[in-house]
């Protein structure tokens, strides 16, 4: 199987003693958001070194507030850094929305999309990875609303890859859950994706609201239409890692392997129909 053909989890608090016992070879990284982290000691902060040092990990973070009208919390990021430097860690990526102004307000808000979003957004980025000494990744985020749109949630996305020169975390059940949330054509959206700037992928579970209001809740099994979009994913912009999300609701780790093992097979198939191409 090729490099990029792996499959991971996100690692919970709940799994600390299971993996630490073993870890199923299906599960090929771990994904974990280092405000949850960092702070740990104890047994805890013991067995996740212990992790940390026998398998791969990425970094996926849920507060830096890269379209936040206030200043850059320089000493945040510093502290991120340092969390992967402890624990060697190379992918850290975070939400392309905001959530903080005056104060926080714990939830993932839509960046206005217009140009000069896209110019402010891609400073903040680079200012980053100034700091971090690691390449920044943007997740494209689902959104309810759209205030002050002066182009697409397409074009916008684009248009901050391009300017910061940033890579993409590709999330395929958001594209899905805003295609339904805001009436666009899905496929054509992952195809419109930028291939060289994806540098890994998330899938997961949502919670059907109403017929035209798909809420992204990472709290249940992953439907047809994902796995569908996902399986184009591999066969028009290659075979990148995924991981699976999980958030809450999580059941046994044997249920999760379905999930998981259902990666895996969509994976192989798409590198082996690219060899017989």
């Amino acid at each position: 199987m090729a490099k990029q053909a792996t499959v991971g989890l996100g690692l919970r608090r709940e799994m600390l003693d299971e993996f630490c016992q073993h870890v199923p070879e299906q599960i090929n990284f771990f994904e974990v958001a280092p405000e949850n982290w960092m702070t740990l000691g104890g047994k805890f902060g013991k067995q996740f070194r212990q992790l940390t040092e026998q398998h791969e990990f990425f970094c996926h973070g849920l507060s830096l507030s890269i379209g936040s009208p206030e200043r850059l919390d320089t000493d945040f990021v510093k502290q991120i850094k340092g969390f992967l430097d402890t624990h060697k860690i190379k992918i850290y990526s975070e939400h392309l929305s905001y959530c903080s102004g005056s104060g926080h307000m714990y939830d993932l808000m839509p960046i206005p999309f217009t140009e000069e979003a896209v110019s402010y957004v891609s400073k903040r980025i680079k200012q980053v990875e100034d700091i971090l000494e690691r390449p920044f990744i943007l997740e494209n985020v689902s959104f309810y609303a759209a205030p002050g749109a002066q182009m697409s949630e397409q074009q916008f996305v684009n248009a901050v890859l391009e300017e910061a020169d940033c890579k993409l975390l590709l999330d395929v059940n958001n594209i899905y859950v805003n295609s339904v949330n805001h009436q666009y054509d899905a496929a054509k959206f992952l195809a419109a994706m930028p291939s060289k700037r994806i540098e890994y992928m998330h899938i997961a579970g949502h919670y059907e609201e109403n017929t035209d209001l798909m809420v992204d809740t990472h709290g249940a099994d992953i439907i047809d239409p994902v796995w569908q979009l996902l399986q184009q994913s591999y066969q028009q912009h290659g075979v990148f890692p995924t991981l699976l999300e999980r958030d809450f609701n999580i059941p046994e780790t044997d249920e999760l392997l379905l999930e998981i093992n259902q990666i895996h097979q969509y994976q192989q198939a798409a590198t082996t129909s690219k060899r017989s191409a």
